[in-house]
């Protein structure tokens, strides 16, 4: 995705936030009453038009004390090996913080496999009113690398307004940070639970409506099977794995529309796959 960076997280670093995106934000008037420019402080550039009474943290303030919220709350022992991922979009006025903590592992096993995840925290920050500011926590599957968003339930979420306070936002995030273990709690039943008498095609033709992605969602079901077994974590496995990859892996290839929007495409994905797991389908299937 075009400006990916991966690094490690150094609890002893000043800087968290990489330079490409850690500037100052401006604003302008345009010639409408009602409206300003947003401004990359450091090269000038327009980077969206907003109404007035939007105010927003900068990228460097926002993860800077998501980071240390992270640090502070579960400490440095837990996070020593934490590894961090930006993805950014809209010429960097949309960046998405991909946070993995492999210190903190849970074995998920069936009677054909065993896998081990970590915890996962996403927060997206956007500065040109294009998204609000949002925290996700979930799981990351080693065994795949998938990326693991368990449905609306772990989201923290606040509009960049005149009225939103970065303090309180950060506040809501430490009561999700600790909810990995009865996550993994869950995954564990639903690798426990038996699809050999649910029409999985026919669950997934309800769930999504198009039916060349249901056809190639119930492919890859079956390649899950091959490995995980006939369960309900196999078809969770199947849906994470077409959020983590857009290429042949998977056969979901991402169109190439030429535009600065890969990572957020990517991110719809994941947001599409939160509400098949809240569906009533899926739901019935899992309990």
């Amino acid at each position: 995705m075009k400006g990916d960076i991966t690094m490690p997280l150094d609890f002893t670093a000043d800087q968290i936030v990489p330079d490409h995106i850690n500037f100052p934000v401006e604003f302008e008037p345009t010639k409408y009453d009602k409206s300003k420019y947003v401004i990359n402080g450091n090269t000038g550039e327009y980077l969206g038009i907003v109404g007035n009474g939007f105010s927003c943290a900068s990228h460097g303030d926002f993860f800077t004390k998501a980071h240390n919220t992270i640090s502070e709350h579960l400490g440095e022992e837990f996070c020593n090996q934490m590894n961090i991922k930006y993805n950014t979009a809209r010429n960097n006025a949309w960046v998405m913080m991909d946070m993995t903590m492999p210190n903190v592992l849970r074995k998920i096993q069936t009677e054909k496999h065993t896998t081990t995840i970590a915890p996962r925290l996403i927060a997206l920050h956007g500065i040109d009113g294009s998204c609000s500011n949002m925290v996700f926590f979930g799981a990351i599957d080693f065994f795949c690398t998938n990326g693991m968003v368990t449905g609306d339930y772990d989201k923290i979420k606040r509009k960049n307004t005149s009225n939103f306070s970065l303090d309180k936002f950060i506040q809501e995030l430490q009561s999700s940070v600790t909810d990995f273990y009865a996550t993994a709690d869950k995954f564990q039943r639903w690798a426990e639970t038996s699809l050999m008498t649910v029409d999985v095609k026919a669950l997934l033709e309800s769930v999504i409506k198009s039916d060349r992605k249901s056809d190639k969602m119930f492919s890859l079901y079956n390649q899950e099977v091959s490995t995980r077994g006939r369960n309900v974590w196999a078809l969770y496995s199947a849906f994470t794995n077409y959020a983590s990859y857009a290429d042949e892996r998977n056969g979901f290839n991402l169109r190439n529309t030429g535009n600065d929007t890969e990572a957020q495409s990517m991110w719809a994905r994941e947001q599409e796959v939160a509400k098949w797991i809240d569906s009533p389908q899926f739901q019935a299937v899992a309990a």
